[in-house]
């Protein structure tokens, strides 16, 4: 009987985290050289493949202080970079209108010394 309990338990469990995980947002930012510098890109979709048509996109460096917040439209946003805030990487967080959040990390790393 605990076995079955166990399976059904298991089962629901499941059953209701499916929902939660169809709605996650992905979320992808790289850097890209433009006409006026380099700006970051930031790409982002649910993981059923829909792109969320606004929301925004909250930039924060290292230690979690905000630099900036932009529009997301149509699933993307730009943003020119700053090299000297985002020395130790960035944090870059996206919130749909609809409250759904991901986020991405740019590492130092990832910012490279010289740019893209």
């Amino acid at each position: 009987m605990a076995v079955i309990r166990t399976a059904l338990a298991a089962l629901l469990a499941l059953a209701l985290a499916g929902p939660a995980w169809a709605h996650r947002v992905n979320v992808f930012a790289s850097v890209q050289d433009a006409e006026a510098g380099e700006e970051v890109v930031v790409e982002a979709k649910f993981s059923t493949g829909r792109i969320p048509a606004l929301g925004e996109v909250v930039v924060e460096d290292a230690a979690g202080t905000v630099l900036a917040t932009y529009p997301l439209e149509d699933g993307a946003a730009r943003f020119p970079l700053d090299r000297a805030a985002a020395a130790g990487g960035l944090s870059i967080t996206v919130r749909t209108d609809d409250d759904h959040e991901g986020y991405w990390l740019l590492t130092p790393a990832d910012l490279g010394e010289g740019g893209s």
